[in-house]
């Protein structure tokens, strides 16, 4: 194994996502199959779905600060509290995977919540128009690679915990292997500049 100091930060990163590639891709999937079975259910009219959906938009509506933000058109301060719940948002997920399964509920719910808002308050599909679909579309990729990463490495840390192989067979901390902490934090470096992008692109350029 390299170690760290041999090795440049970009080395590092890349270094430890082969590590977590596992727990990075599987959560991805669970995204993937999560927000495909939300758009489903929305576009075929399921009344469940779409009665959440509107209940959770109705109470984002009126309790966020970022909807006030947006009211008042302060996109950069909704941006910036959006930034700031994502980064919260993932750095939970990354700690549940202390219990690597714990990792999985949390993505299959995020993602059904991005499936189920791809129509409108009407119920209109995100998809009927061009714009609003690239809009859709960009906007959920961005948020899902980093929460990918984010889970991704918090299941790494998990599954270093219970069988601590090869790169992960040196010191522990707090019962997890030192270089999977090492490894989720390089992994950090990449998420904290996606969700910012993320929430730029959200708020900043929305079409509406």
């Amino acid at each position: 194994m390299i170690a760290p100091t041999d090795a440049t930060l970009w080395e590092q990163i890349n270094r430890a996502l082969r590590r977590a590639r596992f727990g990075i891709l599987s959560i991805a999937a669970a995204y993937m199959l999560a927000v495909t079975v939300g758009i489903v259910m929305v576009h075929a009219g399921n009344g469940g779905a779409l009665r959440y959906r509107d209940r959770l938009v109705s109470e984002a509506n009126a309790k966020s600060a970022i909807f006030r933000a947006l009211r008042n058109n302060d996109t950069k301060t909704a941006a910036a509290l959006d930034f700031a719940g994502n980064l919260a948002g993932g750095t939970a997920s990354l700690a549940a995977g202390y219990w690597a399964p714990a990792a999985y509920p949390i993505a299959l719910y995020r993602g059904w919540i991005g499936g189920i808002v791809s129509v409108d308050g009407k119920h209109r599909s995100r998809f009927s128009s061009s714009p609003e679909a690239t809009y859709y579309l960009l906007v959920l990729l961005l948020q899902l690679v980093p929460y990918s990463l984010a889970g991704g490495a918090g299941v790494n840390i998990g599954l270093a915990r219970v069988h601590p192989l090869s790169d992960y067979a040196g010191a522990k901390l707090f019962g997890i292997p030192r270089e999977a902490l090492l490894d989720a934090a390089r992994i950090g470096i990449l998420i904290v500049p996606l969700f910012a992008i993320a929430s730029a692109c959200e708020f900043l350029f929305s079409p509406n």
